[in-house]
């Protein structure tokens, strides 16, 4: 008889320490999730998004293994619990590495903008150069409605910095740059023909 009730306890015994074993590391997820909140509130999905992808592709293999855990009788969080350190520092590296470049793209813009404004004064100027013959004279027409398109793009590449959208600004101001650059080379080009042919 007093085997049997020893026996018992050992059972609850180790059943109960099993059990503390086996608890959920709730504060940790809780500790994760927020880290990743932050990086996503540091934009790191516009900035850094294969970084930011492979912390949530992370987090949710932990959560499927965490649930794996639950539905077992002896549940093992052990893996669960250094993977979620590891995603928890990695989180906030990503949001650290978003933050760093948001600062490089807005640079970025900032020198864009600059870049082009010179480019599109030197542009006017090179218009009232550029040749007027017959031909001339509807393809110059053509690059100032070009050259007005390009600078509404400008202006709209402002506004989305001025709004802290700067990855957007820097597409906008890249594909405006290049049409500039394009128009530049066309019209220096068009006024080197014709001081060639004196």
């Amino acid at each position: 008889m007093k085997n049997k009730v020893l026996m018992g306890l050992a059972t609850v015994a180790m059943v109960a320490f099993l059990s503390s074993c086996g608890k959920v590391p709730q504060a940790q997820i809780d500790a994760t999730n927020a880290a990743i909140e932050a990086a996503k509130t540091a934009e790191a999905a516009v900035y850094v998004p294969a970084e930011f992808t492979a912390v949530q592709d992370s987090m949710n293999a932990i959560m499927a293994y965490v649930e794996t855990q639950n539905s077992k009788l002896f549940k093992k969080f052990g893996p669960a619990k250094i993977k979620l350190d590891a995603t928890l520092a990695l989180a906030n590296q990503v949001a650290a590495n978003a933050a760093t470049k948001k600062e490089e793209v807005k640079k970025e813009v900032e020198t864009l903008l600059t870049d082009i404004k010179a480019v599109v004064e030197e542009n006017k100027t090179l218009v009232t150069k550029a040749p007027r013959g017959k031909e001339g004279a509807a393809v110059l027409e053509q690059i100032k409605t070009e050259m007005a398109t390009i600078e509404a793009s400008i202006a709209e590449a402002q506004g989305l910095y001025d709004k802290g959208a700067f990855m957007d600004a820097d597409n906008k101001v890249k594909a405006a740059k290049e049409r500039a650059a394009s128009i530049n080379t066309e019209l220096k080009d068009a006024i080197a023909k014709v001081k060639g042919r004196r």
